[in-house]
């Protein structure tokens, strides 16, 4: 990856249980919080994770990345 593949991008390591990410699908919870790599406070829906539940829940470190406009344009899995 180079430097400039996430210059529009957060990179956070996230951990969510199978019983944690519940609460979330059941409506319970909208929102999760987490600390990027570069210190910053990060909220987003926790909707966006979907596509990376597993049996497990969520594991991983993922690229969350913006447009122009500071909107949400996408989310990778790089690890």
């Amino acid at each position: 990856m180079s430097a400039n593949e996430f210059a529009d991008s957060i990179i956070v390591d996230i951990f969510i249980s199978a019983d944690d990410y519940l609460r979330h699908y059941q409506g319970q919870v909208s929102q999760v919080s987490a600390v990027a790599r570069d210190g910053r406070r990060v909220q987003f829906p926790s909707s966006i994770l979907q596509p990376f539940v597993t049996h497990e829940g969520i594991q991983g470190t993922f690229a969350i990345r913006f447009d122009k406009h500071h909107k949400f344009s996408g989310i990778d899995k790089i690890s």
